[in-house]
């Protein structure tokens, strides 16, 4: 079961980068089951490591799994895409 929700999840990080909804590929390593209805999907990738899933077998699992990874990219941080009036460092003080 875990090599098919492997690679359901690889065909669900596909679709997102083509969608240009995820800035950039990923590669769904390893699937891990770490609690009843937890899993951990790794992507051995330095800019996201890894997703915790909650997921039910009533519950389709590429609909699930999109939505984990679109919102963890969404909390993603780059200073490069900031606006000038988010960055704090320069704000006038007082």
């Amino acid at each position: 079961m875990l090599e098919e929700l492997k690679a359901e999840a690889q065909q669900v990080l596909e679709a997102l980068f083509s969608e240009g909804l995820i800035p950039f590929a990923l590669f769904a390593g390893k699937v891990e089951c770490i609690a009843p209805d937890e899993y951990i999907i790794r992507f051995y990738d330095s800019r996201l490591y890894s997703v915790d899933v909650s997921w039910r077998q009533d519950e389709c699992f590429r609909d699930v799994f999109r939505i984990t990874v679109l919102q963890r990219v969404g909390r993603m941080t780059d200073p490069l895409s900031r606006k000038p009036g988010h960055d704090q460092r320069n704000a006038k003080v007082g």
